[in-house]
């Protein structure tokens, strides 16, 4: 089902508030998801954009062409759906000021708790002439591009971090600004006698990866896989820098509901547990049984979640072995044998 926000970003065309872009009409839709319906005198072409996996194969699904990055310029028309993530709400308004000619709209829509509000009063206060419109819960904010749009789109993009005066990150990724606490925990029991292959589901922006190779320098070869597009080409980029000669592969992939085929003597991952705002331990149940099925018989899977979050059934049901390594206050460390 749709969510609110996405018809909420259609209402100014259904409501004959803004005219439709027609044919001959270039349109940039940047963080597109399946389920809108276009209004009939909306015959532009349209270029989609969505960079996380599950969203962009629903999407696909649909029979429509999509694409993880935007590309080309002079659109005459940008729509931009938000998400919960501020900074990649301000980086996909700074890429469709970039992208679009001007004089072109910018339509852009999310949802009270993705932020919009607040970010509506942001380009206000940048300069931009903004007119809205709620509706579903949520807003429709559009404005036209103006001359100087290099200027706002500068200020917009987001400011690449550095954690640990090594990790590259950018905001609207996963724990863009430290370290999550769950990650930390896992990496100070990872092996250090470890030599063969490991895959790192949920890899983010690398943080595991490079971990594991730090602790362990006989590790001949690491994959990782990662549903943001965005982090996974960050952490294709760091694990390539700390660790130059290591063999590895980046895989833009839906762990959940997408099959691997490699077997790997080692699985860690600190799988995602929320989808939108409510804690869903499916989600990394989900994990729990793609690790078992890629690993190899007497492979290992060492996992971390959060104390309170359900795994160890599942853990029993698909392992030989498994058992709990260590727990803090907030997180657990659990380990798993094929």
């Amino acid at each position: 089902m749709a969510r609110d926000a996405l018809k909420t970003l259609f209402h100014p065309f259904d409501s004959g508030t803004l005219d439709a872009p027609g044919e001959g009409n270039r349109v940039l839709f940047l963080g597109a998801e399946a389920g809108f319906r276009l209004p009939e005198d909306f015959t532009a072409e349209i270029a989609f954009v969505q960079a996380f996996r599950p969203l962009f194969n629903h999407l696909v699904s649909t029979g429509k062409t999509v694409k993880p990055e935007a590309d080309g310029e002079d659109y005459g028309f940008a729509l931009i759906l938000c998400s919960k993530h501020r900074g990649a709400n301000e980086a996909r308004i700074a890429e469709a000021l970039r992208r679009t000619v001007p004089g072109s709209t910018i339509l852009i829509a999310g949802a009270k708790e993705d932020g919009i509000e607040a970010l509506r009063k942001r380009l206000s206060k940048l300069g931009l002439d903004c007119e809205h419109m709620p509706k579903y819960h949520g807003q429709a904010v559009w404005f036209v591009r103006p001359i100087n749009a290099e200027a706002i789109a500068t200020a917009l993009a987001p400011v690449p971090g550095l954690i640990d005066g090594r990790f590259r990150t950018a905001p609207g990724m996963f724990s863009h600004a430290e370290v999550d606490g769950g990650s930390e925990l896992l990496a100070s029991r990872l092996p250090t006698d470890f030599d063969g292959s490991a895959a790192d589901l949920g890899a983010g922006w690398g943080y595991l990866s490079v971990m594991l190779a730090d602790a362990s320098p006989r590790l001949k070869s690491v994959d990782m896989y990662e549903a943001d597009f965005a982090a996974l080409e960050m952490a294709k980029d760091n694990l390539g820098s700390i660790h130059p000669g290591l063999a590895s592969h980046a895989n833009w992939h839906d762990v959940a509901h997408e099959d691997i085929k490699a077997k790997y003597d080692l699985v860690i991952m600190n799988p995602p547990f929320h989808e939108g705002h409510a804690a869903e331990p499916g989600l990394g149940q989900a994990f729990i049984r793609r690790a078992a099925d890629i690993l190899k018989i007497g492979g290992s899977l060492l996992m971390v979640a959060n104390r309170g979050l359900p795994y160890e059934t599942t853990l029993a049901t698909l392992f030989k072995h498994h058992g709990e390594t260590c727990r803090n206050a907030r997180f657990k460390v659990l380990w798993a044998r094929k």
